[in-house]
């Protein structure tokens, strides 16, 4: 019953038996993502699990030390268009907190195909991901500072914000590209153009 499931989803012993579940998933499907988007379990509750802006996960407050455990969740993780996060199996749907996007993108490497250039990301919970139409970079300012925070689609509604380091990295290939006759300062990939800022604004961008 639901009721049973929200009882039991937010103790030691429900998170258990969701880990079993979510490991019989992968176990039992094909290699590669088990299908969330297409699974369509009633909601059973909150769980006291939270994703903070630097990717560390916590259950009932205490980070989970168990990559390949963080990693297990992190494959059966969905965000609907309610703007919640959850963890979704085929037989329950439960509520996570997520402080910021997810995931972190921690690696980048660049490369060329067909004369274009071609960024591919590697995120903290194992991903591998190319820039594309299919998988954008948004870029957000905020605060005082004006702090750049990029943000790449991973899946589904599921993003990764690129980390520090690696956003330094990414702003050095930008270029200045006409967009609707405006100068915008651009990010190249895989074919497409992902604009950052107005080319005029880019001093106010802050390195600290």
């Amino acid at each position: 019953m639901a009721g049973e499931t929200i009882q039991t989803a937010t103790d030691p012993a429900g998170l258990a038996a969701l880990i079993s579940r979510a490991a019989d998933q992968k176990a039992g499907g094909k290699p590669g993502l088990p299908p969330v988007n297409k699974w369509n379990p009633p909601f059973c509750g909150d769980l006291d699990m939270e994703i903070r802006a630097d990717g560390t996960w916590f259950y009932m407050g205490t980070p989970i030390g168990r990559q390949p455990l963080v990693r297990l969740f992190s494959t059966v993780l969905r965000k609907d268009e309610d703007g919640k996060t959850y963890l979704v199996t085929p037989v329950e749907k439960v509520g996570i907190r997520v402080e910021d996007a997810p995931f972190l993108a921690v690696e980048m490497s660049r490369s060329t195909r067909d004369g274009q250039q071609v960024l591919t990301f590697r995120t903290n919970v194992g991903d591998v991901v190319e820039a594309s139409a299919e998988h954008p970079i948004r870029f957000v300012i905020e605060g005082e500072n004006s702090e750049l925070k990029p943000y790449l689609l991973v899946r589904g509604r599921l993003e990764a914000l690129v980390s520090r380091p690696v956003m330094y990295d990414l702003v050095e290939l930008g270029e200045t590209v006409d967009i609707d006759g405006v100068s915008m300062f651009a990010i190249r990939s895989a074919g497409e153009v992902f604009p950052v800022m107005p080319a005029s604004e880019l001093e106010t961008l802050s390195h600290d």
